[in-house]
């Protein structure tokens, strides 16, 4: 008799915990499920948004019989894709001009015209992204490693057309990015640099280290990349110069007095312009 009551509550035992364990599970499984649709969500936001301002800004800037910088990154890719519908539709006439390796590929692989600045020195107008663009539009630029060619090719221009989703419209350069101003330097210089920046307007310079190779990050002119954590609002077209002015700088990330034109593709769809 006892050994019935022990077994039948032990089987109680065990039908409480599984359903606790269930329970549990499922909350779990629910929550997992609930934050990785947001997670989703808010990446098909941004990447409409990318896609809209590309559209608007191709619409808007690229016309028969010019000469075209195209940019480096992600929202670059929506703009070749309009850029490629256009020459279709319209039997458009246009040059392209890399800023970058991939910006090269994808000028090849969608087969459009490929120059280069010996043959076409004077750009019509660059189209490029933003890693974060102020009120005064000066941008911060070069967090994939392509700052040089690209503001190269951006001042050969007679405008620059910047491209960018609602996360990198600022009042201030540092308020939403974080990751610094990019600055390429010669390898052999990077460490007198960095100590001088940090000298001359503190923050903390770090050496940017690949992520699929062992060392740091080796850009399209084999140079390395420092990323400064600026302390503060500052007045960038000085920064800038005393920056560029340092013996082993190649170029910085801070475009300044360069944008012509920014569109921003907003969460809603519609698409702004300043």
């Amino acid at each position: 008799m006892n050994y019935s009551k022990n077994l039948l509550k032990a089987s109680l035992l065990s039908l409480i915990t599984i359903c606790a364990l269930t329970s549990v599970w499922s909350f779990s499984f629910n929550f997992t499920v609930s934050n990785s649709n947001k997670k989703l969500s808010t990446i098909q936001l941004l990447e409409k948004a990318k896609r809209m301002a590309a559209v608007g800004a191709v619409n808007d800037s690229i016309k028969n019989n010019s000469i075209i910088g195209i940019g480096s990154g992600s929202t670059i890719v929506y703009a070749m894709k309009r850029l490629v519908e256009r020459v279709k539709q319209e039997n458009l006439n246009v040059i392209c001009i890399p800023t970058s390796f991939q910006a090269r590929q994808l000028i090849i692989e969608n087969k459009l015209k490929l120059g280069d600045l010996q043959t076409h020195p004077k750009i019509d107008c660059t189209i490029d992204g933003a890693d974060e663009v102020d009120e005064k539009l000066v941008l911060i630029k070069g967090g994939g490693g392509c700052l040089t060619q690209e503001k190269i090719v951006a001042a050969c221009a007679d405008k620059l057309v910047i491209i960018a989703d609602y996360t990198k419209k600022s009042k201030f350069l540092g308020e939403h990015w974080k990751k610094g101003i990019p600055i390429e330097v010669i390898p052999m210089a990077y460490l007198p640099v960095k100590l001088k920046i940090k000298e001359m307007f503190n923050g903390e310079c770090e050496l940017r280290m690949a992520k699929a190779k062992a060392g740091p990050v080796v850009t399209d002119n084999g140079n390395f990349i420092l990323d400064w954590h600026f302390p503060g609002v500052g007045d960038w077209g000085v920064i800038n110069t005393a920056i560029t002015m340092i013996p082993g700088v190649v170029e910085t990330g801070l475009f300044v007095n360069m944008a012509t034109k920014v569109f921003f593709g907003l969460a809603d769809g519609t698409v702004i312009s300043l």
